[in-house]
């Protein structure tokens, strides 16, 4: 049993809570805004970041581990059934990398909206239009990776680490930039999208928008 502290719209939480249900490993949701003030994260986390996993007979906050992909990596050896990964080594390499380009794009939407949510004669445009030249570049290559895969999923007919981030990154941008118009570009990565959105585990985790008490500075 464990307790995962996340925030509700967050893209690699839902990464986490999306593994939990795949392999039946049971655990609590603790809700925060890590922004403000009030959040416990820096009890567990030293970055104060979110996602926090920790298991529930822990004594420790040392025990608590952070980063949605050392998270993932660590729920694969601590509980390696089923797998969330490939079999073969290529096919774990791919994995991987998409889930760094999807991490990639969920950092730039992050910063971008902080962006937008400052003072208006303190935001950046030049900084805004650099962030989401990181998403269009990731979705482009998303996309390609979508439309030359050879099964349901990513890779093959199994759902992997590859799907929950691609998902995960996709949601995000549905509910934090539903102005964002990808969905038209790339009418077959929106199709592989609905697909995953139908799955249990996805169902059970749509991510909601937060407010943070606390000013952006």
């Amino acid at each position: 049993m464990y307790i995962l502290i996340s925030a509700t719209p967050s893209p690699y939480a839902r990464k986490v809570r999306i593994a939990l249900q795949e392999k039946g490993i049971p655990f609590t949701l603790q809700t925060e805004v890590p922004w403000d003030s009030t959040t416990q994260t820096p009890q567990y986390n030293p970055l104060e970041k979110l996602p926090v996993l920790i298991p529930v007979c822990s004594n420790s906050p040392d025990d608590a581990v952070y980063e949605s992909h050392f998270i993932l990596e660590w729920l694969e050896v601590k509980h390696p059934s089923p797998s969330l990964l490939p079999s073969s080594v290529d096919d774990k390499l791919f994995a991987k990398k998409v889930e760094v380009v999807c991490d990639g794009v969920c950092d730039a939407l992050v910063l971008a909206l902080f962006e937008n949510q400052r003072e208006p004669e303190k935001q950046s445009a030049p900084w805004e239009a650099r962030q989401m030249r990181k998403v269009a570049g990731g979705l482009k290559a998303l996309s390609t990776w979508v439309s030359n895969r050879k099964g349901q999923f990513l890779i093959g007919d199994s759902l992997t680490l590859a799907d929950l981030a691609a998902g995960s990154v996709l949601g995000y941008l549905a509910v934090r930039w539903p102005d964002y118009d990808w969905q038209t570009t790339y009418p077959e990565l929106k199709g592989y999208w609905q697909m995953l959105e139908k799955r249990e585990s996805f169902a059970n985790t749509v991510p909601s928008p937060q407010t943070m008490k606390d000013k952006i500075v």
